[in-house]
């Protein structure tokens, strides 16, 4: 069965972000990850996740000015400097949280620019060989033109192209069914395809990125599917609740921890 990991920048947004862990943890799931920690200070954060007793799934490095529309710098010429610093930066949260895993934004840029391939191929072996040294993976994530409209990497199958190129073991796949279902549809058949290569996985229904059902991925098959091919990490809820948080948990019913201070119900009938 799929563990999951509630992402805290989408979900539990009722709560301030340092509550979000708990109400996380309240709500049964083991793991967080979020899309960036940098507002809060590294101790803060920490003393948040090990509070609620949660696992850290993923963040991702600095992205440039989030604020201003940057989504990320590592395929941007003249911002090596800045990419390099920003590693810095996020070991301080890695050490913190006990992360395995951090997600490195490309930017805004065109696919087919031979400079931004260039610049793109040495941001991840840099990084790569950064993280590598405090045991961390490096993750790649194609990102839909719909949300993202201009995102360097925007195609699976040159995400894989460019994990293979690295050469690097600790480079892998971030394999969000959302961005797969947009940019291929055949969910299914990509993720049998790049398997080996997938380092995190992340959901969310196509129609509106909410809460995952059947209607399209269709989730409980792939979840089955996950099971099938051996996935032992944990599967990042990176969905925009529709009615609120815990109103949309009915889908999670079956998967949550067991809250070990209550019979299961279960049990009970």
């Amino acid at each position: 069965m799929p563990r999951f990991a509630a992402n805290l920048s989408m979900m539990f947004t009722e709560w301030e972000f340092l509550d979000r862990f708990k109400a996380a943890s309240n709500a049964g799931f083991e793991a967080a990850e979020f899309l960036f920690p940098y507002e809060h200070p590294p101790e803060k954060v920490g003393l948040a996740l090990v509070g609620a007793e949660l696992e850290q799934a993923l963040f991702n490095l600095p992205p440039g000015d989030f604020a201003k529309g940057e989504r990320g710098i590592a395929a941007l010429a003249g911002r090596e400097e800045e990419f390099r610093a920003g590693i810095d930066t996020a070991l301080a949260y890695v050490h913190e949280t006990g992360v395995k895993r951090l997600h490195m934004m490309a930017g805004l840029a065109d696919p087919a620019d031979v400079s931004a391939q260039a610049i793109y191929r040495a941001s991840i072996a840099y990084a790569a060989d950064r993280l590598a040294e405090h045991g961390i993976d490096l993750l790649l994530e194609p990102i839909n033109g719909r949300d993202m409209p201009g995102y360097f990497l925007n195609d699976f199958d040159q995400a894989a192209a460019y994990v293979r190129e690295s050469g690097r073991p600790n480079v892998k796949l971030q394999f969000d069914m959302y961005h797969c279902e947009l940019i291929h549809g055949d969910v299914s058949g990509k993720l049998k395809a790049l398997f080996p290569l997938v380092g995190h996985v992340q959901i969310a229904r196509a129609a509106g990125r909410h809460e995952p059902d059947a209607s399209g991925p269709d989730y409980p098959l792939l979840f089955a599917e996950l099971d099938g091919l051996g996935y032992d990490g944990f599967v990042g809820c990176e969905y925009r609740p529709q009615a609120g948080t815990l109103e949309g948990l009915g889908w999670f019913s079956d998967y949550r921890k067991p809250d070990l201070h209550k019979p299961d119900i279960r049990d009970i009938v």
